[in-house]
């Protein structure tokens, strides 16, 4: 199994950071399109309609502001997404724990590379607000 893991820094408060991941609206403009509700146990959808992909989710926790999971089935993947939220000052430490991969192989890095470009659009969204 393999394991990948991410860290990122925002200049924004942890409830705006925290809006940007529940949000259905906002998560389609920096992840996919998608009907996903923070509600633990709410089975929902993200889709690439470009490449045809469709992700199956089902919310796990909800603890806001601070954790959220859920499952990322799609293609080759069955995972789980973690997100966990810090707030230091006035920076909003974001930790990204996508686990479940069975190798480190294309899905594995290829995941790394679409969650890194994902949380670039993700930064200048919430900093143009």
């Amino acid at each position: 199994m393999a394991n990948l893991s991410l860290d990122f820094e925002f200049k924004s408060s942890v409830n705006k950071v925290w809006n940007a991941l529940t949000h259905s609206e906002t998560l389609a403009l920096w992840v996919m399109e998608n009907n996903f509700k923070p509600i633990v146990g709410y089975k929902c959808q993200f889709q690439n309609r470009e490449i045809g992909l469709v992700v199956k989710s089902e919310v796990l926790v909800v603890d806001e502001p601070n954790t959220l999971s859920y499952t990322w089935i799609g293609g080759p993947i069955d995972t789980i997404v973690t997100w966990t939220l810090k707030q230091e000052g006035d920076i909003t430490h974001l930790h990204l724990d996508h686990t479940g991969f069975e190798a480190e192989n294309q899905a594995f890095h290829g995941a790394k590379y679409g969650w890194a470009n994902m949380v670039d659009t993700l930064t200048n969204m919430l900093e143009q607000e």
